[in-house]
């Protein structure tokens, strides 16, 4: 499909430079195709009566870590400014990045990253196209976790780093309460909108929870810079789904409940995990599955996502799912209403269109 397609003009002031507070208070657009009610407006707290008790709900547990690093790049007697973005790790000691400015990077340069207490070196191992390479740090494992916590920044996106500077909110708006493995250099902003509160009143519904990780890598925020969606190359995150989660979620479908995925980022790796049958098989590794209009789901049958980026993968997905002229006729309303998009923005209860799943 053509990307301009997933084309749509926002307003610079429907961007939210920060969460609603509570965080639940924030607003909720159902979008149910095929009803004679298409768009309905609500809010996040709307969330249990929406959903049937014996419902799944499905959330990714990925923790962001201070993956923004601020540094120098060193090359015998030149010394010259770098930003690094880390967004997916390939061993112990490397990570593959994002740089800028990329042009003058060459394999082997030495790049360091400092406060008054830690020096973090690294040495450009690879170089490849885009502004990504392959960094080999001077150290490893947990010790290397620490070195990055103390000299990163937690990783806004760009739409929000372009307005204000990350400040020490950030480090709690940007995670959502219940995250747990680190490793992401994006937060899964669905489940930004869940207090301990809105679990209270899902459980107290007989709604089931249930956890998957994928750690979200900085590939989500790059635009799509094919004119056509087929020539595009997403950049693959590592994830998990354990077998007792597989097993939970089979014993959903089998009673007739529903799966519903908090996020897009669970959606891609219960997808990911899927059998042609249907079925969730247990599975660990990298994905860098890519959803389009005409993609038939076979592992969820509702999905929470907050509102997203024209020409992005993500707007394509929720296409895919609930149907192009569906989502379209939700954002162009949802702007005309004054809801908050992207990361910190409002959410959206999306149901299918007839032939998705």
């Amino acid at each position: 499909m053509r990307v301009e397609q997933f084309d749509f003009d926002l307003p610079n002031e429907r961007i939210a430079l920060r969460p609603a507070r509570p965080r639940d208070a924030a607003r909720m657009l159902v979008v149910r195709p095929g009803s004679q009610d298409l768009l309905t407006d609500g809010g996040v707290r709307d969330l249990p009566a929406l959903l049937n008790p014996g419902d799944a709900l499905v959330f990714n547990d990925t923790r962001v870590i201070p993956a923004q690093l601020e540094g120098k790049r060193l090359r015998g007697e030149v010394v010259a400014g770098i930003s690094v973005t880390l967004h997916l790790r390939t061993d112990p000691g490397s990570w593959r990045a994002f740089v800028r400015p990329a042009k003058k990077l060459q394999a082997e340069d030495t790049l360091v990253f400092e406060n008054e207490n830690v020096v973090l070196t690294a040495r450009v191992a690879e170089k490849v196209d885009g502004g990504e390479v392959l960094l080999a740090f001077d150290r490893a494992g947990p010790e290397l976790d620490t070195a990055i916590a103390a000299v990163g920044h937690i990783p806004l996106p760009p739409y929000i780093a372009h307005k204000r500077a990350e400040d020490e909110q950030d480090r709690q708006d940007y995670q959502t309460i219940y995250a747990e493995k680190d490793g992401a250099v994006a937060a899964p902003t669905a489940g930004l909108h869940f207090t301990p509160q809105l679990m209270k009143a899902l459980d107290e519904r007989g709604i089931e929870q249930h956890r998957v990780t994928l750690h979200v890598g900085a590939g989500t925020f790059l635009p799509v810079k094919a004119d056509d969606t087929q020539d595009h190359k997403m950049h693959a995150e590592w994830g998990e789904v354990s077998e007792e989660t597989a097993l939970a979620l089979a014993a959903v479908r089998k009673r007739g409940n529903r799966v519903v995925s908090v996020g897009t980022t669970s959606l891609r790796i219960l997808e990911s995990a899927a059998q042609e049958t249907g079925s969730i098989a247990p599975f660990s590794g990298e994905t860098s599955i890519f959803i389009t209009p005409g993609y038939r789901f076979r592992a969820i049958d509702a999905l929470m996502t907050n509102f997203h980026l024209p020409r992005s993968t993500l707007f394509m997905l929720v296409s895919a799912f609930s149907g192009l002229d569906n989502m379209r006729a939700a954002y162009a309303h949802a702007i005309a209403e004054g809801y908050r998009f992207y990361s910190y923005g409002d959410a959206s209860l999306l149901f299918p269109q007839d032939g998705a799943l």
